[in-house]
């Protein structure tokens, strides 16, 4: 039998504040039970384990980071803009009520070393998204035509990711008082791999 949608949400709710805080192996299912206000028969009714727990949590997070990113990528006035969005979606959702210290998805993926399928299923979704949103956009800002258009494309959205995940990862590392602060120093390294990126592809510099 399925549970309440607010129920539900509670059990998301507490999941998010303790697994991605805490830590998975650190929170017991007892704990978030408890900050749910909700009983065991109940979560497994919704859940069948606590790593189905762990994979719904993570899926909301994703459909809530890609809210904000399109957002963001609404927002800006220009093409590049539109590829550059990603940091703005960074500072805006680190700013929401259930922003984490840090990535819940480098997290996840750093506690566990064979995944359940279900979780490494939500991770890698998130790391997809990334990857090829960060492609088609990339793809409206290089020139160039055919094969070497998509090739400059997805060879500068594998920089830009890798820009993003390092800058996730450093809030981990050393999180610094100004978190746009932070972010600033992430969005000059990815300004001038575009530059770069848009120079090679149209033939200048």
């Amino acid at each position: 039998m399925a549970v309440r949608a607010s129920t539900e949400e509670k059990l998301l709710d507490a999941a998010e504040a303790l697994l991605f805080t805490r830590g998975i192996a650190a929170t017991p299912v007892d704990e978030i039970l408890a900050r749910a206000g909700v009983s065991t028969a109940t979560l497994y009714r919704a859940y069948p384990s606590k790593e189905a727990l762990v994979a719904a949590a993570l899926g909301r997070r994703h459909r809530g980071w890609l809210a904000t990113w399109e957002a963001a990528v609404e927002r800006a006035p220009h093409d590049r803009g539109r590829l550059l969005a990603v940091f703005d979606a960074l500072d805006d959702f680190r700013g929401r009520p259930e922003g984490a210290r840090w990535c819940a998805f480098l997290a996840t993926a750093a506690e566990y070393v064979d995944p359940p399928d279900e979780v490494a299923a939500a991770v890698r979704l998130d790391t997809d998204t990334l990857r090829s949103r960060l492609r088609e956009l990339a793809s409206l800002v290089v020139g160039g035509e055919g094969r070497a258009r998509d090739r400059a494309a997805g060879d500068l959205a594998e920089r830009l990711l890798l820009v993003v995940s390092g800058d996730l990862a450093m809030r981990l590392r050393a999180p610094v008082p100004s978190p746009v602060a932070d972010t600033r120093v992430a969005r000059s390294v990815a300004e001038a791999l575009v530059d770069q990126a848009v120079a090679g592809s149209t033939g200048r510099g």
